[in-house]
């Protein structure tokens, strides 16, 4: 008896995992990082109220029938209290499969893509070459830099009511046509025109950024490498191609990114340039989100919530494939 008791101890003893638990895995973690577990918690503390709280309130409305004749609200002294109900997935349903889901969402969603890939491409193309021409040794490099800066540094809503004038019927844009003898859009009326308009007027705010960053990693390319480049008899397009362009990897795939991320969800422009009801064929899913929440009656909070969690959605799956494809490309460069 004794040594079967003897056995199954010893069975068990052997069994017993020596590793730490969890718990005591973050005790002892705790112990040691105190102090960086303490710098970050009123970082994470800030997140948790301005980022996650109401990302979990948005989560929470797109499975319910929320608007503003059923949400909470204040009558004088009178409290209203919420009589919306749980309606599960019935909101992306109707978005994506309901009836008038081609004008209410693929409409919008065909232009918004269509948005994002021009402004960005002619972001990227004009910033480049504007970099590089500053790359050069120019007389009065620093006025020009200070110049091609300034679209960025005004703020965003002096510059889109600045060309919302220039680009109303007798403004400014419509006036050098005139002198040019050249067809007068109606910018703010026509769907085609307006559309060109947001790209003119986003692509005029985003270009500088692009610029800067680019210059930048230009000026980080070793010369060593183009001084190489030349003695072995490469063309202006060949050290382009093959030092320039390998040279600037990091960079482009960074701003391309954030670009791509910031065009997704421009609201300022469309919405100046527009207002708040007009110009429905260049509304983007995220000024169409902000029309159903807040520029109609009754406000459909839960439809709007959907929107912004499809469009969450959408950035998400794009930033996965992008990351995934940046790093099978450096890995097929060595």
């Amino acid at each position: 008896m004794s040594v079967a008791v003897q056995g199954a101890t010893g069975q068990g003893s052997r069994q017993r995992d020596p590793r730490p638990g969890l718990m005591e895995r973050l005790k002892r973690s705790y112990a040691k990082h105190w102090y960086a577990y303490a710098m970050i918690a009123p970082v994470v503390l800030v997140l948790g109220v301005l980022v996650l709280y109401p990302l979990a309130e948005g989560l929470w409305l797109t499975l319910t029938d929320a608007n503003s004749l059923n949400a909470a609200r204040k009558i004088g002294v009178n409290e209203i209290p919420a009589s919306y109900h749980f309606v599960g997935l019935d909101n992306y349903a109707d978005i994506l499969w309901g009836p008038g889901s081609y004008d209410r969402f693929w409409s919008h969603f065909v232009w918004t893509i269509s948005w994002t890939a021009l402004c960005v491409g002619l972001h990227y193309t004009i910033g480049l070459g504007l970099a590089l021409l500053l790359n050069q040794k120019l007389r009065g490099r620093a006025v020009y830099r200070m110049l091609l800066i300034l679209p960025w540094a005004v703020p965003t809503f002096v510059t889109v009511f600045s060309w919302r004038l220039m680009l109303a019927d007798g403004g400014a844009v419509n006036g050098l046509l005139s002198a040019l003898h050249l067809p007068e859009p109606g910018w703010l009326d026509d769907p085609l025109a307006q559309k060109a308009a947001a790209v003119l007027v986003n692509t005029w705010v985003g270009v500088p950024f692009m610029m800067i960053s680019l210059l930048g990693g230009l000026q980080s390319i070793p010369a060593e490498l183009y001084e190489a480049a030349e003695m072995d008899g490469a063309t202006a397009w060949q050290r382009f191609r093959h030092v320039t362009l390998p040279g600037l990897r990091t960079v482009s795939s960074t701003v391309v990114l954030l670009g791509v991320i910031w065009t997704f969800n421009q609201f300022a422009v469309i919405f100046l340039l527009f207002g708040a009801n007009g110009a429905p064929d260049a509304q983007l899913l995220v000024t169409w989100a902000y029309r159903l929440g807040f520029g109609q009656q009754p406000r459909d909070y839960a439809q709007s919530a959907a929107y912004g969690v499809i469009l969450l959605s959408i950035l998400i799956v794009f930033t996965g494939f992008y990351r995934r494809w940046l790093a099978r490309n450096e890995r097929a460069n060595g």
